[in-house]
């Protein structure tokens, strides 16, 4: 899937005006295709000022930058075809609303572009299905809850349909739900071909998705590539202003005490229970939705099981959106993979309604199981 570098900074140099020193100081960065990436630090880490490089807001005081190794021009045309391939969805997302209904807003990236309206409409239809706000498109956006402004600047950046999507701090502000949406989405566009670019000073939610990490301290690069090299020295985990994931620290104390080796090393729950417990597990039905949702579609997985007690998850945006108007009881709206499989480990059967374009995906996080020592059953239920 990886094809080389889709952004590089080499010795980026960045000062804000008035500071006695660098933000960002001699930063070498290597943001390769279809690699899940999270840019790790503290507050004031620099994190904010190096995304800012990556779609040519700030023009750097010494080095460069490389967009599919090609360097940055920082002409009007070159910047903005850049940034209808570089979205950055900043922190706060009031820095980046203009429009003055959610629709005017998110169209208003596309229109800048100078696509046909046809298009232009095409893309906002579907970054506000992606997002959970096309019963919204006509409310003022001084009307929004700020969850719903979170939403809404990442509709913009997605409108776009860019080839990166950066965002900074994305679930900063937002209820644990809407979190744990955010991320499945973020995983789905990985999936379809986007390179999403997370920063976060949330270790824990940075353990779980990234393949790859950069951590900055005090604008210096001090840390790339994999997880868990970085958290197996404490020292420098400390010294960053961060702390060692949960699931990394439980791994290890079960590791010692068992006597056993550290790796591989489990990121989420359904992982460590697969390396650390054995016993009779469950069936894990796939049905793929593509654009309706009905209890009979349902009906003949649960026959086929024969069980009384199955519980259902959904994974995907789209198959979300149709859930209120189906009349299917779901258990798990919400993180309904790692649900649904921590039922199955427990010898419960289940059901995973799913995106149809989810489903390799899905078996994938099934089969990564086997490197911890769990084979489930698993059955796709294609529709007639």
């Amino acid at each position: 899937m990886t094809s080389g570098n889709i952004i590089e900074t080499v010795d980026l140099r960045y000062r804000y005006a008035g500071n006695d020193r660098d933000s960002l100081s001699e930063v070498s960065v290597r943001i390769r295709k279809g690699v899940k990436t999270v840019i790790l630090g503290a507050n004031g880490a620099g994190k904010s000022t190096l995304f800012y490089h990556f779609n040519g807001v700030f023009e750097p005081a010494g080095g460069r930058i490389l967009f599919d190794g090609e360097p940055f021009s920082y002409r009007r045309r070159a910047l903005r075809t850049l940034r209808s391939r570089v979205s950055v969805v900043l922190q706060n997302p009031d820095d980046q609303i203009f429009g003055q209904t959610v629709e005017e807003d998110v169209a208003y990236g596309p229109s800048n572009l100078g696509l046909p309206a046809s298009e232009v409409s095409a893309r906002v239809d579907r970054a506000l299905r992606l997002v959970g706000l096309d019963d919204l498109r006509d409310r003022n956006t001084m009307k929004l809850s700020y969850g719903q402004r979170k939403r809404l600047a990442l509709a913009g950046a997605l409108a776009m349909d860019p080839e990166v999507l950066v965002m900074d701090e994305p679930t900063a502000g937002l209820d644990p739900q809407m979190a744990l949406e955010l991320m499945e989405l973020a995983e789905q566009l990985h999936h379809s071909g986007t390179t999403v670019v997370i920063s976060t000073h949330d270790v824990d939610l940075a353990y779980a998705w990234a393949d790859e990490i950069h951590v900055l301290r005090r604008g210096h690069l001090i840390y790339s590539g994999p997880s868990e090299d970085f958290y197996s020295d404490p020292v420098q985990v400390y010294m960053t202003g961060v702390v060692q994931p949960s699931m990394f620290l439980i791994n290890k104390s079960l590791c010692d005490m068992r006597g056993v080796e550290e790796a591989p090393y489990p990121r989420t729950e359904t992982q460590l229970v697969s390396k650390m417990a054995s016993g009779p597990k469950g069936r894990f039905v796939i049905i793929p939705v593509s654009d309706r949702l009905t209890p009979p579609m349902v009906d003949h997985a649960v026959e086929m099981l024969g069980g009384t007690e199955i519980r259902l998850g959904l994974y995907g945006y789209g198959v979300r959106a149709l859930l209120p108007e189906s009349g299917v009881p779901v258990d798990y709206v919400f993180d309904g993979f790692e649900s649904c499989m921590s039922e199955c480990l427990m010898g419960r059967d289940v059901i995973l309604l799913c995106d149809e374009d989810c489903v390799d995906l899905i078996e994938a996080k099934i089969a990564r199981l086997e490197d911890f020592g769990t084979k489930v059953q698993k059955m796709v239920q294609v529709r007639g």
